[in-house]
């Protein structure tokens, strides 16, 4: 059977797969977009206790592995009585995962900002919140946004580790069909395929298309203050 004939065949387990995988990408994202930013601004406190706890969650979250942290959330949080269902632990476990990385990258861009921004935004008299959302924040997101698509691609390989606690996900729905019928190359080959698919025309494009947006949101704002 060759790998479109096996897609043919298979089209609506893998498909439902898919959608899986999908919806944990973007939930797990949203969560891990969250997550770096709080991090990431926690770090840069000057409240000790604040950038602690920041620093011990990045450390854990890094240094450990995402197969661990799922195992734990899924397998043991229950034994400390909270029990979260398997599709929840799958993007909380990815989520915070990814916060982790994405919480150096915000800290690196908003570090990257020139020192003159927030002396200015400081000499207008700008509280530190306000400073942070209008000037320094926006101009941070353009100089992360390069690297945070190479961790959303991360992100979306990384989901395929929620099949380990059942997550009827792409990768559950091939290691089933690949156990009834053993065709293993067309399997995951057309998983791989699906992946790269995903990842090369859709992820990509999106967060290029971001970069782009941002670039030109934030020239359009430096032109109007320029001009008053």
């Amino acid at each position: 059977m060759t790998l479109f004939e096996f897609i043919s065949t298979y089209w609506p387990r893998l498909l439902s797969g898919t959608g899986i995988t999908v919806i944990q990408f973007f939930l797990a994202a949203a969560l891990g977009v969250v997550i770096s930013l709080g991090a990431g601004l926690m770090k840069l406190a000057p409240n000790r206790i604040l950038r602690g706890f920041a620093i011990t969650y990045i450390e854990i979250f890094r240094g450990t592995s995402l197969v661990v942290q799922l195992y734990w959330i899924f397998f043991v949080l229950p034994l400390l009585g909270v029990t979260i269902d398997k599709f929840t632990a799958g993007y909380l476990a990815v989520g915070m995962n990814i916060g982790a990385y994405g919480a150096e990258l915000v800290r690196g861009g908003i570090l990257s900002v020139p020192r003159g921004q927030w002396e200015a935004a400081l000499a207008i008299g700008m509280s530190p919140a306000k400073r942070m959302r209008r000037i320094i924040l926006p101009q941070a997101l353009v100089n992360m946004l390069p690297p945070w698509g190479n961790l959303m691609i991360e992100l979306l390989k990384g989901t395929a580790l929620v099949s380990l606690i059942s997550v009827a996900d792409l990768m559950f729905e091939s290691r089933q069909i690949n156990a009834s019928t053993y065709l293993s190359a067309q399997v995951f080959g057309a998983a791989l395929l699906i992946y790269y698919i995903l990842a090369r025309f859709f992820v990509t494009p999106f967060m290029r298309w971001l970069e782009g947006f941002m670039a030109r949101k934030i020239g359009r704002e430096a032109r109007g203050v320029g001009a008053n």
